[in-house]
């Protein structure tokens, strides 16, 4: 029968066994932080309309702005739009892109307007890991506009939410 070993003291298989959990999740901490900190961001060159900073600020006002070119995020409820229930399109702020039908807004109970399915050529979408939390932004696909974000957790027939900053948007009612 072995002698059991004297306490603190490890068996080189133990040692051999530790430093390799060790460096193998130090690899996966740094393969992990360089996913993070990932730049998913689509070159501004991308995009069909392409303004300077100053600009983008002579045309989107205070919040506007800070949302739709800084990625910012209104308070909830504090959208005009969220009680928009006429007929017509909500279009971007920043370069008047039709982007939602009214007959796809539908009321979530999250302080945003949200949307089951966006006009076709209407956004494009990119990950956000800004909240520590893998999630889709949504973005103007013409102008590259921060618009909200789309979640798996909306009605029919599509299952998205499409949760909206009413800041990013006008309403033009139908004709």
């Amino acid at each position: 029968m072995p002698e059991p070993l004297p306490t603190g003291k490890l068996t080189a298989i133990e040692t051999l066994s530790r430093r390799a959990w060790l460096a193998g999740g130090g690899a996966l901490a740094v393969l992990a932080g360089l996913w993070w900190m990932q730049d998913d961001s689509a070159d501004a060159a991308t995009f069909e309309v392409v303004k300077s900073d100053d600009e983008w600020r002579r045309i989107l006002k205070g919040q506007a702005y800070t949302v739709m070119r800084q990625h910012g995020t209104e308070r909830p409820y504090s959208s005009p739009l969220n009680d928009e229930k006429r007929a017509g399109t909500f279009q971007c702020a920043g370069c008047d892109l039709p982007l939602f039908a009214s007959e796809t807004k539908y009321e979530s109970h999250t302080g945003w307007p949200s949307f089951y399915r966006p006009l076709a050529n209407a956004i494009g979408t990119k990950a956000d890991r800004s909240l520590l939390v893998l999630r889709t932004e949504v973005h103007c696909r013409r102008c590259g506009g921060h618009l909200g974000h789309v979640f798996n957790d909306g009605p029919p027939p599509t299952g998205l939410r499409y949760c909206m900053n009413g800041i990013a948007m006008k309403f033009v009612p139908a004709a």
